[in-house]
């Protein structure tokens, strides 16, 4: 099985983190979100992933890690923005000649992809995608089946829920199967829309849907990012990670200071040091070679490798990027620092973004 991921986009939501890193490699729990990505498609028996990309191309194969054993990963770079359908027919164009899966790269989520693929192929689908549920449909576009899986109509963000049946209402998840000739007619010179254009035109013509109340969270925005690492370390999502709630994971090569507290859901990655007195959770994240001075307080947050807060510091609900300080005394809530980026001795920050 073959899967072409999205990864094109400049995730401008979460700037700065973005400005120097592409979204995919950004950390969840300290590891490469494409990583986690990797992990579970080798779960569902894929054997090729072709990420396609229009953004820091080179810093993406760089990031993503080492793949799992037995699969193989292509990056492709678009020259223009092709939108969904156009991205998905560009990288699938000549290197996949059988169904295959087509997944959006900012979703970190635990659902089955073997059992889409499976029901894909055990109802002869032309094309076949996965719905989350959601508890307030007015935000999204909603996809109505029949009993059977079959999609009757998409329902693109409606005012309210008159019409739409009980709840939960269920939504496009961002992963499907595929038939190859489902895209082999997109223009190779416009945007074309996967969800707008190609979708709507499937209904009645072999297009299925399967509901799964898996995990499911688009890390597009400072607050999904940081909600995204809590839950990993929380075990809400099934990752690698190994998490639950109220876990301490501090990997042995940490160096943690008995003095030091820490409170659980917490993750102190390899190389990381938190010093005496400093207090880090709930819901933090301490990245590779990051460093948690004497007396700081860090939570809610996630620190990128090699980010600094210094002695007595307080930093809630941020985000600290690569290689980016936060000098003594100083106070940030709600904040995102780029890579490098620096907030001075004692200043006081709020919902402030500073790149490096």
């Amino acid at each position: 099985m073959i899967a072409v991921v999205l990864v094109g986009g400049e995730g401008t939501r979460l700037r700065p983190l973005t400005l120097d890193e592409p979204k995919p490699v950004l950390p969840i729990g300290g590891v490469p979100f494409a990583s986690l990505l990797l992990d579970r498609l080798a779960a569902a028996g894929v054997s090729r992933v072709i990420l396609s990309c229009g953004y820091l191309p080179e810093r993406l194969a760089a990031g993503i890690g080492e793949p799992p054993p037995g699969v193989e990963v292509e990056v492709v770079v678009e020259d223009e923005p092709l939108g969904t359908a156009g991205a998905i027919a560009f990288a699938a164009r000549g290197r996949v000649d059988g169904p295959y899966l087509a997944l959006n790269g900012d979703v970190l989520g635990d659902a089955d992809l073997g059992a889409l693929v499976a029901e894909h192929r055990d109802a002869g689908a032309r094309a076949t995608i996965l719905l989350t549920p959601v508890d307030d449909p007015t935000r999204y576009g909603v996809v109505v089946t029949d009993p059977d899986g079959t999609v009757e109509r998409f329902v693109e963000k409606p005012p309210t829920a008159d019409g739409l049946g009980p709840a939960p209402w269920w939504v496009n998840a961002g992963a499907y199967v595929l038939e190859p000739d489902v895209l082999a007619d997109v223009p190779a010179d416009r945007m074309t829309s996967i969800e707008r254009e190609i979708f709507p035109d499937l209904v009645g013509h072999g297009l299925r849907a399967l509901r799964s109340a898996g995990y499911w969270r688009d890390i597009g925005t400072l607050e999904s990012f940081l909600a995204a690492n809590a839950d990993a370390v929380r075990g809400r999502v099934h990752t690698r990670l190994g998490g639950a709630d109220g876990a301490v994971l501090v990997d042995p090569a940490a160096a943690v200071d008995a003095a030091a507290r820490l409170v659980g859901p917490v993750r102190v990655c390899a190389g990381a040091r938190v010093e005496a007195g400093a207090e880090v959770g709930p819901d933090a994240v301490v990245g590779p070679d990051a460093v948690v001075a004497a007396g700081a307080r860090v939570h809610g947050t996630v620190l990128l490798a090699g980010a600094a807060v210094g002695p007595d510091a307080e930093v809630a609900d941020s985000a600290v990027g690569c290689d980016a300080t936060v000098g003594a005394g100083a106070a940030l809530r709600g904040c995102a620092l780029g890579t490098g980026a620096e907030a001075a001795a004692g200043e006081r920050l709020a919902d402030a973004r500073r790149p490096g």
